[in-house]
């Protein structure tokens, strides 16, 4: 009795194992291909990207005009903590302005 039951445990643990290399084989070989591009998927964040972009270098321009005001003024009335203060600013509407060439030299866009 023993014997038969010991054979139909063993029997039936083959039969699992071996269905269980069948189902994980059929999932490998039978893969189906995506229809969709990657283009398709990513250009609507490309196209946010550059929107984003182009806003902050629109600002950078407006920052930096009026920085460069604010030092002809500070200039004329000889006040150099004004003038400091609007290097600053030019300094980071040039950043700003010029953010789209930023990207590009440390390689993200």
């Amino acid at each position: 009795m023993k014997r038969l039951f010991g054979t139909a445990k063993e029997t039936v643990k083959k039969v699992v194992v071996q269905a269980s290399a069948g189902a994980v084989a059929a999932s490998l070989f039978f893969t189906q291909p995506v229809m969709a591009s990657v283009d398709s998927v990513t250009q609507p964040l490309a196209n946010l990207k550059t929107l984003v972009i182009s806003i902050i270098g629109a600002v950078g321009v407006i920052i930096l005009a009026k920085n460069v005001m604010e030092f002809a003024q500070a200039y004329q009335q000889q006040d150099s903590s004004s003038m400091n203060s609007a290097i600053k600013g030019i300094v980071a509407g040039l950043i700003m302005a010029g953010i789209s060439s930023v990207l590009a030299f440390l390689g993200i866009s």
